[in-house]
């Protein structure tokens, strides 16, 4: 007997059962921690699994995250090492993270938050504008997400540049790689983090990384958008860069402690933009159906899409 399993200690796993269960009716759908007999699990599909989980699984063939992070996972020392793990890569996300991107990059470019203000005290404020070619968004992480997004920036007419550990080749977008991030910064006015997590980019979103972003641009300080991971930003030195204006506005829809806990001085940050890491939320159908694909691929022992490299961590 075969069976698939949701591990989802901090979502309500109903709603994905029921997503699973209209995409796969014959499938045997089960919900930790009550999952019945583990011996017939064969497939799991997870969102921050707490350790030791897996391993209970001793027929696992499969390990299917639910998003296009996989660092819980990999988190796990307990991890059964042999057993494959795919990560979500669906149309649909990836293009709810170009929205978002594109919103943000577009919020900040058009001065939205002061046209906000300006609306709550009745003051009419023509200020001056720029094009969107007056501004150069750097995307680091340029996988399928930063690609897709970097493309349909240029679409609205920004310049675009990427960084990634190895040089990618993405149409009308210059591309660095790892020895030359501080060449890519300096021409950088927005700067867009999709970054995997791994012990490499841990950190990397601290105030001296960010003082070598570009001053040239219209605003005359830069601008952070991180959508990638929380642990991959100091938040404190974010609040630094806002409050002496090394940095001119951010947008973070990730933290390293979610939820945000209340008492966060990142809340009381008028140039700070905040969003609960709904960036890129998909239909729990729309994955199921993705998770399903890659379960029959592993069947049919096809190749499996998106498949993770845990040497790497992504």
């Amino acid at each position: 007997m075969s069976a698939f399993v949701f591990v989802l200690p901090t979502w309500p796993t109903d709603v994905w059962m029921a997503a699973m269960k209209k995409v796969a009716p014959a499938m045997d759908v089960r919900a930790w921690p009550n999952a019945g007999r583990i011996k017939d699990i064969t497939y799991a599909a997870a969102w921050l699994p707490p350790a030791d989980v897996m391993k209970s699984f001793p027929n696992l063939k499969l390990i299917c995250s639910l998003g296009a992070g996989v660092d819980a996972i990999l988190g796990d020392p307990t991890l059964p090492p042999d057993v494959p793990i795919v990560r979500v890569n669906d149309p649909d996300l990836t293009n709810r993270m170009s929205e978002y991107i594109v919103l943000h990059v577009l919020l900040h470019h058009r001065q939205q938050a002061r046209i906000a203000a300006n609306q709550k005290l009745g003051v009419w404020d023509s200020f001056s504008t720029h094009a969107a070619s007056a501004l150069t968004v750097g995307i680091m992480g340029m996988g399928v997400l930063g690609a897709d997004a970097a493309h349909k920036l240029r679409m609205m007419g920004f310049k675009v540049l990427g960084w990634s550990r190895t040089r990618k080749v993405v149409d009308g977008v210059e591309c660095f790689t790892e020895v030359e991030l501080d060449e890519f910064l300096a021409r950088t006015d927005i700067l867009v983090s999709l970054l995997p997590a791994t012990s490499e980019t841990d950190g990397i979103l601290n105030r001296a990384l960010l003082q070598k972003l570009s001053r040239r641009g219209p605003f005359g300080a830069p601008i952070l958008i991180n959508a990638g991971r929380g642990r991959q930003q100091k938040e404190d030195d974010i609040v630094t860069c806002l409050n002496n204006g090394e940095l001119y506005a951010a947008t973070l829809d990730v933290f390293r402690k979610e939820p945000l806990p209340s008492s966060s001085p990142l809340w009381s940050q008028p140039k700070l933009t905040i969003t609960p890491h709904a960036a890129a939320d998909s239909d729990p159908e729309t994955i199921c159906r993705y998770v399903f694909e890659q379960i029959q691929r592993h069947q049919q022992g096809q190749e499996l899409h998106n498949l993770v490299n845990r040497q790497r961590g992504y």
